[in-house]
């Protein structure tokens, strides 16, 4: 699934379009994870794309009477595409502007949403209930320390709870987990203040870091203009091992292990991670 460094680099992608007129929409098919509305071609009609923001895995595109959310789903993605550019078979949106240009999701499984709000989208059912952004100043060690106080599920779980905070999921919570030293099995209510303000700077570290190099591109994930990220080639622990074993940890030579956590696979180095 698409994490916080995807989103935003899709979103970024996608700044050409903003100050720019719907002519059209187009719904090939609305049955995704949520009913794409079928008010859309009639709401978005000759109206003007104001912004472009992010909401944990949200991209928020704004118009002066309401905000379509965007969501990326387990393996969906936004094209940025000429308005001639045929659709595939698992194309099911299209947003059309005047000026030729198209945004277009793509969603094979589809666990996508294509949705509208009103009003403050930040009161949407979906996003009012979600924890603080990482790399917000709210998000501090001293945060983290307060509300995993009373949790008893490992600390790698527990920092892909949404409610905590949003963004983190399997690959940057193994990655965060390896640099700020911290077994992803060690219950999270167990640790203690200095490791809680480590763990928050090196989720901020590794989001920062694979923001600069597009995201991670593994299987389905390309930014709007069709090119992989190249976070991947960074990878501490995310990926590197198997049934059959792990590689060397990049920093001690230990071989990297793989357990599942959740339905997840988690990877770290157990010298290295305490």
């Amino acid at each position: 699934m698409p994490e916080l460094p995807e989103v935003e680099t899709t979103r970024i992608g996608l700044m050409p379009l903003v100050n720019q007129t719907v002519a059209n929409v187009v719904i090939r098919n609305a049955s995704l994870r949520w009913p794409i509305p079928q008010s859309l071609p009639e709401l978005l009609h000759g109206q003007t794309l104001r912004a472009l923001t992010r909401r944990a895995k949200y991209i928020l595109a704004h118009f002066d009477h309401g905000t379509l959310l965007l969501h990326l789903g387990m393996s969906g993605r936004i094209c940025l595409l000429a308005q001639d550019e045929p659709p595939q078979k698992h194309d099911h949106f299209d947003l059309c502007f005047t000026s030729g240009q198209v945004l277009r999701l793509r969603d094979p499984r589809r666990f996508g949403a294509v949705l509208w709000a009103d009003q403050n989208p930040q009161e949407h059912m979906l996003l009012k209930v979600l924890g603080p952004e990482p790399l917000s100043e709210a998000f501090t060690g001293q945060y983290l320390y307060q509300h995993i106080r009373t949790r008893s599920a490992a600390i790698k779980i527990t920092m892909m709870d949404s409610h905590l905070v949003v963004g983190v999921g399997n690959i940057y919570a193994s990655e965060s987990l390896f640099r700020a030293r911290i077994h992803p099995e060690k219950p999270a209510k167990a640790l203690t203040l200095i490791e809680c303000e480590r763990l928050a700077a090196e989720i901020k570290n590794t989001l920062t870091d694979a923001l600069a190099a597009g995201g991670s591109s593994l299987r389905d994930f390309f930014g709007a203009d069709g090119n992989p990220g190249y976070f991947q080639q960074q990878y501490f622990v995310y990926a590197r091992a198997n049934d059959k074993g792990g590689e060397p940890c990049r920093v001690c030579n230990t071989p990297i292990r793989m357990i599942r956590q959740g339905q997840r696979s988690t990877f770290y180095c157990e010298s290295c991670q305490r």
